[in-house]
């Protein structure tokens, strides 16, 4: 039997990926653990392995496609014995495609939009009756497949589906814009932008005696619209020609999507503390002194004030456990160690690596794995076990001179410190002014997870282990 290429879900937040590029092409041999194919997820780049042996008889999905949904196929594997030949021309809806028709669908079988399987006489395996468009998958339930234009099967998303449904528009009367004419949302969106491709059967027919016909109600707003303003409203605010439409990545649709979750769904609150640094610049200048040097003549580490503050953190909340937690929809989340994620700015978004029990790790321990994940972050190779999961975030903008700011959530943890610059500054100490060096940083917690007191002991724990470093080295 063919062994069917899926695209894998490759994080627990993956809905669609990227088929960046075919390492393998039809007709090579692949063996287990053979890398088939590069996937581009919203986070990084990741390689799709096989995981039998046998032959690539047909590449389904081109390299290049866009948005392409988990567990849709993108290729077939012929497995000994079998004729990759005979497999592809099987996939290419020839023929052998027309078999299923001689066999009547079960009354009590739902119609699926998904390639049926037949069995090809002869040959004495499965194989995909049509493989020109990847399948839709399973449609939510009462959602019932739109009637078939002329051209045959309406090819298009769930979620164009869904939202086609909603708003009575008629996908027969859609023109698609996916790969192979499949109607996806924007199509949707525009159809309805546009007031056209309106359902008839829902519509009831005027009176005839009726002596002046009403207005007709425009057109109902894309329920997109409830979270903003449309594109086309966007763009007509401003003159043609004056701007340049850039395409959302995945990434920046990921981090749009989450962090306005975010803050529609966690209550936040903030917590504003100055941190003095004098004591903890000068035990960073003693311990980077002190470090010892590689074969090549270069130090071992060198530590920064963000390590210090990783490090604090994770000790902040090992001394208030009740803050180790996170916020799972009937219940609470209490850990044993601290998991700190930092966040890494790159092109076009970011990356929250996590640094696990970082209450157990030394500083310079903690300083090299940050220097390791920035550069894969930067280099998208990130693994997803690496920046998942983690109680806090600690967001540093401190190297472009910010003083103070809050940052957003990062579900879902259920805190993130926002770090500002350092700069010295006039206090009273034993009644006369002093010069110190300060640091302002900002708790933002879900409310949900921490009240205003158990928070405010999170950040007084943080700042008392800011102020007093040696602390962190026992």
């Amino acid at each position: 039997m063919p062994i069917n290429v899926l695209m894998p879900a490759l994080s627990p937040t993956m809905e669609k990926g990227n088929l960046a590029k075919w390492l393998k092409k039809e007709g090579d041999a692949v063996k287990s653990g053979d890398v088939l194919a590069e996937i581009e997820t919203d986070k990084a780049t990741m390689e799709v392995e096989a995981i039998d042996e046998g032959i690539l008889a047909k590449i389904i999905v081109a390299e290049g496609t866009a948005d392409v949904p988990v567990n849709d196929l993108i290729a077939i594997i012929a497995s000994e014995g079998e004729d990759p030949k005979t497999v592809g021309a099987a996939g290419d809806g020839g023929a052998k495609a027309e078999a299923p028709k001689a066999e009547a669908p079960k009354a009590d079988t739902p119609k699926s939009d998904t390639p049926a399987l037949n069995t090809t006489p002869g040959d004495g395996h499965k194989s995909y009756a049509r493989v020109d468009a990847a399948p839709d998958g399973a449609k939510p339930d009462g959602a019932a497949a739109p009637q078939a234009g002329q051209g045959g099967r309406i090819v298009a998303s769930p979620l164009a589906r869904r939202i086609a449904k909603l708003e009575g528009i008629d996908l027969a009367a859609v023109s698609g814009s996916g790969p192979h004419g499949r109607v996806i949302e924007r199509d949707v969106r525009a159809a309805i932008a546009g007031g056209s491709a309106k359902a008839g059967a829902p519509k009831a027919a005027a009176p005839a005696a009726a002596p002046a016909a009403a207005p007709a109600p425009a057109a109902p707003a894309p329920k997109a619209a409830a979270q903003g303003l449309t594109t086309d409203q966007v763009r007509g605010f401003y003159q043609k020609g004056t701007f340049e439409e850039v395409p959302l990545d995945g990434m920046r649709k990921t981090i749009a999507k989450r962090l306005t979750e975010a803050m529609q769904v966690a209550p936040h609150f903030y917590l504003t503390v100055d941190c003095e640094l004098d004591a903890l610049m000068a035990l960073r200048e003693q311990l980077n002194k002190s470090a010892g040097t590689t074969k090549d003549g270069k130090p071992l580490f060198k530590l920064s004030v963000n390590d210090f503050v990783i490090k604090a953190m994770g000790l902040a909340l090992m001394r208030v456990p009740a803050a180790n937690a996170v916020w799972a929809e009937d219940r609470i989340l209490r850990f044993d160690n601290a998991e700190v994620g930092v966040a890494v700015a790159i092109d076009g978004g970011l990356f929250t690596p996590v640094i696990r029990k970082a209450d157990q790790k030394t500083l310079s321990t903690i300083s090299n794995e940050m220097k390791d994940f920035a550069g894969r972050a930067r280099a998208k190779k990130l693994k997803p076990e690496e920046y998942q999961g983690g109680v806090t975030s600690v967001s540093n903008l401190g190297m472009f001179g910010i003083k103070h700011f809050t940052a957003v959530i990062n579900p879902p943890q259920s805190s993130i410190l926002a770090v500002g610059a350092g700069e010295k500054r006039v206090v009273v100490k034993d009644g006369a002014p002093a010069v110190v060096q300060v640091m302002t940083a900002t708790l933002s917690c879900d409310h949900r997870v921490l009240d205003g007191a158990l928070g405010a002991e999170l950040i007084s724990a943080f700042k008392s282990l800011i102020e007093n470093p040696m602390g962190m080295l026992v």
